[in-house]
């Protein structure tokens, strides 16, 4: 089973595939199967073009896995992981030669 535990989007700046993304949706996603929990951070930066329209383009898309391990959800644990998302997704932005400003959200953030 997927869940996004925490998704949200924000202003941002990248160029990838030539193509100029003023936004990126940041989540912290858990996939549990058979007993095995795994948690990604995921970055995924979308041209923006107009406020109305969050047309997602998936091919400036990049994660990282955190976590990986026999077991089941934990809130403790995803607050830990939610204490280094910034500093996570971040990482992922720099690789991809792009920036996310945390300080303009463009939507309320999301929690599964």
């Amino acid at each position: 089973m997927v869940i996004d535990v925490y998704e949200q989007y924000f202003s941002a700046e990248c160029v990838y595939n030539e193509i100029p993304r003023r936004a990126a949706i940041v989540k912290l996603t858990s996939d549990s199967e058979k007993g095995n929990i795994r948690y990604t951070v995921s970055v995924n930066f979308f041209p923006f073009r107009d406020p109305e329209d969050f047309c997602i383009s998936y091919d400036a898309y990049s994660e990282k896995e955190i976590y990986n391990a026999r077991g089941r959800r934990s809130k403790k644990r995803e607050a830990g992981f939610m204490k280094t998302l910034h500093e996570e997704a971040d990482a992922i932005a720099e690789e991809m030669g792009g920036r996310i400003f945390w300080d303009s959200p463009l939507l309320e953030e999301r929690r599964g």
